[in-house]
């Protein structure tokens, strides 16, 4: 039995869906690695909502989907840019995501850490009222119990004037944090309002200024994660990190030389791909906890293929494929988005994914998935 995927001239291709999932495991948590999955939020399919109203979430199916990734020994990293953060989802929304899966934490022993922003900020802002956003959401998450990811903020690249700032805003951040954070440097490629980061669009200079901003609160810094889909400059400043501080990839094209490291270091993973990877790529780290990077890298480089079409240029909206995904697995009833960001991809785009995925094994039941790209398709008015 076959399937018909739109190819994107205009012709079709026949596809032969896989009848068995890939088979994976569950056992001990990581002992090499720590590896968190951003994870996406389920939007309410009958909420009479606008892409402009406040996001409806669907907090069981939600908080569902955060206990699969817990249950194969995955961190969540929560309300980050996967959960449509600054795209659909406001801070209010935020606010009560951070509230309800740190509490879901606690109850199942999961590892979670979650994103502080500026998000409530909606208009232009001086420098103190960035500050003060960044201290409110800072102390929601700690109030929480979970670990800060201190996040890039549109508002603070369009106030800062130079570096100075960027050092004095985070500086007072760190200062005030009671456990260490995590940095997530996120690229333009991700967000374009947050270019010139770190008070300079060359990305020497700006490396240099995150750089300083670790090494004045080393003891506050957990670790950082780097988004920039350059994987030498990642290594780099990888290399230059004070003793203790950790390097999360964030690098979804080239995690896994990444994650497999060298014989100077390694990076730990906090990356949006691990969304739609999560059992595979538990199985991958179990591997490499033996020992056995080979055997690492044979599982998870096969993947790079899907998360690069994923993450294709505009690169903000991977976030439509890994919900897409979502629902071809099983994970949610529905393909709607917070947003109405469903409509971010185009049908290749999807044809493409679903072919990619099932050829992986992703799908725990292939017919399923198989039948609902068969429902989507139809919409299109293809027939098969």
């Amino acid at each position: 039995m076959t399937i018909q995927l739109p190819t994107g001239d205009g012709g079709f291709k026949a596809y032969e869906p896989r009848l068995e999932p890939l088979a994976v495991t569950t056992g001990s948590p990581f002992t090499s690695r720590t590896v968190f999955s951003a994870a996406h939020v389920v939007a309410d399919p009958f909420a009479d909502v606008s892409p402009d109203s406040p996001a409806a979430v669907d907090w069981d199916a939600t908080l569902a989907f955060r206990r699969h990734l817990w249950s194969h020994g995955l961190g969540v990293a929560e309300a980050m840019d996967t959960a449509q953060r600054g795209m659909g989802l406001d801070w209010a929304g935020a606010a009560e995501l951070i509230r309800r899966s740190a509490a879901e934490a606690k109850s199942v022993g999961g590892l979670i850490a979650c994103g502080v922003g500026t998000d409530q900020l909606t208009g232009p802002a001086t420098l103190d009222e960035v500050r003060a956003a960044y201290e409110e959401q800072l102390a929601l998450v700690e109030e929480s119990g979970a670990q800060a990811i201190l996040m890039a903020s549109r508002a603070l690249a369009a106030a800062a004037r130079s570096p100075e700032d960027y050092l004095e805003v985070y500086g007072n951040l760190l200062r005030q944090a009671t456990e260490p954070v995590i940095l997530h440097w996120l690229g333009p490629m991700f967000d374009p309002a947050l270019e010139g980061y770190w008070g300079s669009s060359d990305l020497d200079a700006a490396t240099d200024t995150f750089l300083q901003v670790i090494a004045a609160h080393p003891d506050k810094v957990d670790g950082i994660k780097v988004s920039l889909l350059e994987a030498q400059r990642e290594i780099d400043i990888r290399r230059r990190l004070p003793q203790g501080v950790r390097c999360y990839t964030g690098d979804d094209f080239n995690y896994p030389e990444l994650i497999a490291g060298d014989d100077q270091g390694f990076s730990h993973a906090l990356l949006g791909i691990f969304d739609p990877l999560g059992p595979l790529a538990a199985e991958a780290v179990r591997v490499l906890d033996t020992g056995d990077a080979k055997g690492f890298r044979e599982l998870l480089d096969p993947t790079v293929e899907l998360s690069r079409h994923l993450f294709q240029a505009p690169t903000r909206f991977y976030k439509t494929g890994v919900v897409f995904l979502a629902w071809l697995a099983g994970h949610q009833s529905h393909f709607t988005m917070v947003g109405g960001l469903q409509s971010a991809r185009s049908l290749p785009h999807f044809a493409r994914a679903y072919e990619l995925a099932d050829g992986l094994g992703l799908f725990p039941d292939p017919k399923l998935a198989e039948e609902r790209m068969k429902n989507l398709l139809s919409l299109y008015g293809v027939t098969q």
